[in-house]
């Protein structure tokens, strides 16, 4: 009786010391957020868009309505300095997808991606400007092969993997990113979609390669995750620096954790300035293919 009388004292002392306590989140005011790429060979994009609240409903509508128009979007590549102009693409069903390209009307000053040189992004929108910077880096990094794989059992034998053999320059510092494609399909990036090479400095290596993904689908499983016999595989490995490095690993960090309520809580680390979100990214881009048998 005597052990008895200190635990009831303790159990009431705990459930008086509850208390209901109310977070009060108020919505944060829309930044703005930048998808700007250049690559080897190819013209700049730019999409420009608003944040959306973390509470909002997301429709094709508010997805639709949330992009940014009438922006000016300069980008320089050192020689020449271009103003991009705004593309409307129709999606159906009377929703649009809009992006700053090429002014085909000034082509005198337009240019596509370059091994080893810097740009710079210039955007000004609603009384504000943003800069951005971003290389594409020399070919450093590049695969001598890949070829396909039946996977072990219990996978379906007309499933087929993807492998690869790279070749890593000596010294640290060398970031790839990675996308595959299956027949006519675009290219999609991998789950985990870039690497540095701290394990693999200065090494030949052989790999098996994911499948890419498409983020607004769910999650491929069981013999999905492999391709078919027959597929036609495009593999494209681009060397990235390491800002446009640090933008993926951060945003495919966070995109992973969601709704994991062990997750560590992280950022999503960009380079855009004056508090944008987003990226400005560089590729330098090699594509193979190989008929999956």
């Amino acid at each position: 009786m005597n052990r008895l009388i200190p635990f009831i004292c303790t159990c009431f002392l705990l459930c008086s010391c509850e208390k209901n306590i109310d977070f009060d989140l108020n919505s944060a005011e829309p930044v703005l957020v930048v998808d700007a790429q250049i690559e080897n060979g190819q013209p700049p994009r730019v999409a420009l868009s608003k944040s959306l609240s973390y509470f909002n409903e997301i429709s094709a509508q508010i997805l639709s309505s949330s992009f940014v128009h009438a922006a000016e979007v300069t980008m320089s590549n050192g020689t020449r300095t271009h103003q991009l102009k705004e593309y409307t693409v129709p999606l159906g069903n009377g929703y649009f997808l809009y992006y700053y390209g090429v002014d085909s009307s000034s082509l005198a000053t337009a240019f596509v991606g370059e091994f080893g040189k810097q740009y710079n992004l210039t955007i000004k929108t609603d009384g504000k400007t943003y800069l951005a910077k971003t290389t594409i880096p020399l070919l450093t990094k590049v695969f001598d092969s890949i070829w396909t794989k039946t996977p072990p059992p219990p996978t379906d034998t007309s499933r087929r993997e993807l492998w690869a053999k790279a070749t890593d320059p000596p010294g640290l510092g060398n970031y790839v990113r990675y996308y595959t494609r299956k027949n006519s399909d675009r290219f999609l990036p991998g789950l985990n979609s870039v690497f540095n090479d701290e394990v693999v400095d200065g090494t030949t290596y052989s790999a098996k390669v994911d499948q890419g993904i498409d983020r607004n689908q769910p999650l491929p499983t069981g013999d999905d995750k492999f391709f078919n016999r027959g597929d036609t595989i495009y593999f494209k490995l681009s060397n990235i620096d390491k800002a446009t490095y640090t933008f993926w690993n951060t945003w495919e960090f966070n995109q992973q954790s969601i709704g994991n309520p062990f997750a560590q809580p992280g950022k999503v680390i960009g380079n855009i300035s004056n508090g944008a979100l987003g990226a400005f990214c560089g590729y330098a881009s090699k594509v193979g293919s190989v008929i999956a048998r």
